[in-house]
């Protein structure tokens, strides 16, 4: 698993990130066995920062997208060949 930061920005109280996730499905998630597949995921992460800790914390990620690299989900271009 390697998570690469893409971006950093800082307002006010607010730091975002902007991230994308590279891994290999080795192990059980949620509920899926292992496929040996490798998945790309991109997200963002907000945090509101007072006092010098964060307080609050907001993410947002593809994980439909993660779902349908891992097969557990069919991709739109899968699910329309399958009705032809």
């Amino acid at each position: 698993m390697q998570i690469a930061l893409d971006a950093l920005v800082g307002e006010g109280d607010v730091v975002t990130k902007r991230w994308t996730f590279r891994g290999t499905h080795t192990g059980n998630y949620m509920g899926l066995p292992a496929t040996g597949r490798q998945v790309v995921m991109a997200g963002i992460t907000m945090y509101r920062i007072a006092g010098g800790q964060v307080r609050e914390t907001w993410w947002n990620y593809d994980a439909l997208g993660m779902m349908q690299q891992l097969g557990a989900i069919p991709a739109p271009a899968e699910h329309a060949g399958a009705r032809a």
